[in-house]
């Protein structure tokens, strides 16, 4: 079984690193133009020149910036790319009591409406292709809320739940929406995330490390190439029978069936 993404166009948001840039490569491995979109224009070069073709292009955009989000809708509406990768770093971690209004907005506004937005100017295109994929980039805490991510729990559930709906809608029109669900995977948020609960927990940072890497029963972090295997495989025509699912990346960790 070979992937095969030639004549496909996808655009995959917060690609600069980590997940984005591992689903970016393994995309335009497959074949697929990819533009690239995220804040760090300097990362985005980078990674453009990493790419496999020359053929790829890039787009700086902060999703907390309307002006920048309507620019994205515009050229999305241009370029009628058929496969679209909504991710988008999550929320600031913390007790969801502790959380204010606005931390909500913010998080919802980041995630699911201009997920919403961007899904929009992506329709026509697809429709009149009668091929799409949309693939949503969340987290394990749809399946099991995560303690200290009182924020994001909320947002990705709401997100689980939009795309869900849309999976249904869009089926008829040969559209698949999806939902990959990383675990721990080796990147910068990771990192970050293992240093607060270090500095918490008032342990070295291996330490924690250790400890969160004997919570998976693969007994090691995920790899950023591997959620591009699984977002490949969902965009190429083997994936065009699983509509409307969340499937977890995560070594084993999540505990549900």
């Amino acid at each position: 079984m070979k992937i095969d993404l030639h004549g496909h166009h996808a655009v995959v948001c917060g690609s600069s690193q980590g997940i984005g840039a591992g689903i970016a490569t393994e995309l335009a491995r497959a074949g697929a133009k990819v533009t690239v979109v995220a804040r760090n224009e300097s990362r985005l070069k980078e990674l453009l020149e990493e790419l496999h073709g020359d053929h790829h292009e890039m787009i700086v955009a902060d999703f907390t910036n309307t002006v920048d989000v309507v620019d994205l809708v515009k050229y999305i509406q241009s370029k009628t790319p058929d496969i679209l990768v909504n991710n988008t770093g999550g929320p600031a971690p913390g007790p969801i009591t502790e959380a204010r209004v606005s931390d909500f907005e913010k998080a919802l506004n980041m995630h699911l409406l201009t997920s919403h937005q961007l899904v929009q100017a992506c329709l026509p295109g697809m429709k009149q292709a009668e091929y799409g994929r949309i693939i949503n980039v969340i987290s394990t805490s749809v399946k099991i809320p995560i303690n200290g991510l009182g924020v994001s729990n909320t947002t990705r559930h709401a997100m689980a739940g939009w795309s869900k709906t849309l999976s249904n809608e869009l089926a008829p029109f040969g559209i698949t929406v999806n939902n990959i669900l990383p675990g721990f995977i080796q990147t910068d948020r990771l990192s970050s995330l293992i240093e607060k609960l270090a500095q918490d927990n008032k342990v070295p940072h291996d330490d924690m490390s250790d400890q969160m890497r004997a919570t998976v029963p693969a007994g090691r972090f995920g790899r950023p190439e591997e959620i591009g295997y699984l977002a490949a495989f969902l965009c190429s025509g083997f994936g065009a029978y699983i509509n409307g699912v969340s499937v977890p990346v995560d070594g084993g960790k999540t505990g549900t069936i």
